[in-house]
């Protein structure tokens, strides 16, 4: 129904262009900057209807205006808060047609990288920009840990075939993260080697799945009697519960 052309931007962003593969229509998802976007509309003729915002940083939406500004057509630009005056707000559970009821997604709200963010997903994909990354997940900076670990239970719990499409290329390091408290990890270890060969051809990681996701994402896998453990011997404290487990190990991520 769908193609998903990946658009790098600054250092390690990725911008989303799900395109109908019955016209030159398309969505573009949290675009950072207008410019490579615009680059890529003009090279394949495309016509954007929609623009989705998951949240209200800078690396997020910097391109919006640009991107309003030079189509001549009507773009709905769809958030949870009103960040731009054209803004059509969003909330849990609201679902968005496109491209002649072709191709629709849901929104999920899961705050705590920040309160206004939001997922968009389907049967299939899921663009959820800062919240889950490929063996991580986003910084809490404006919600509660509690908050955060939520979110992330509930992305969780998407079909295993779903396909990830976060908003930044961490996996490398993320992954060195996680073999320091799952050294052993088989799927983790294969994995690492896998995107390290990526990585050194110059190639995105992006789309993970959740399936893999919950075979080597720490974040996810706060459950894990093995990584309670080595977390504990790591920090010499004891983690009661998996909330517990994920605040010490966000913590601890944010001083790696």
């Amino acid at each position: 129904m769908v193609n998903i052309l990946t658009i790098q931007a600054f250092d390690d962003n990725y911008i989303w262009v799900i395109k109908d593969s019955q016209s030159e229509h398309c969505i573009i998802v949290d675009p950072g900057e207008a410019s490579p976007v615009l680059a890529i509309l003009e090279a394949q003729k495309l016509i954007v209807d929609a623009i989705l915002i998951t949240h209200h940083h800078a690396d997020h939406i910097g391109g919006v205006q640009n991107l309003l500004s030079a189509q001549n057509e009507e773009i709905k630009l769809y958030s949870k808060d009103a960040l731009f005056k054209q803004s059509q707000l969003v909330e849990e559970g609201d679902i968005l047609d496109f491209f002649d009821g072709r191709f629709s997604l849901e929104v999920m709200e899961v705050p705590g990288h920040t309160l206004d963010h939001i997922a968009y997903y389907n049967e299939s994909f899921l663009f959820c920009g800062d919240t889950l990354f490929s063996a991580g997940c986003g910084r809490v900076f404006e919600g509660t840990q509690e908050q955060m670990f939520a979110s992330l239970t509930r992305l969780a719990s998407l079909a295993d075939t779903t396909l990830v499409y976060c908003a930044h290329e961490y996996t490398q390091n993320n992954l060195i993260f996680a073999m320091q408290l799952e050294p052993t990890n088989k799927a983790l270890l294969a994995y690492l080697q896998e995107v390290s060969k990526k990585r050194q051809q110059g190639l995105a990681t992006i789309p993970t799945t959740i399936g893999l996701e919950k075979q080597i994402n720490p974040f996810l896998r706060c459950h894990q009697v093995t990584l309670i453990n080595a977390l504990q011997n790591e920090l010499a404290q004891s983690l009661i519960s998996p909330v517990d487990c994920f605040s010490a190990l966000r913590l601890y991520k944010d001083r790696f």
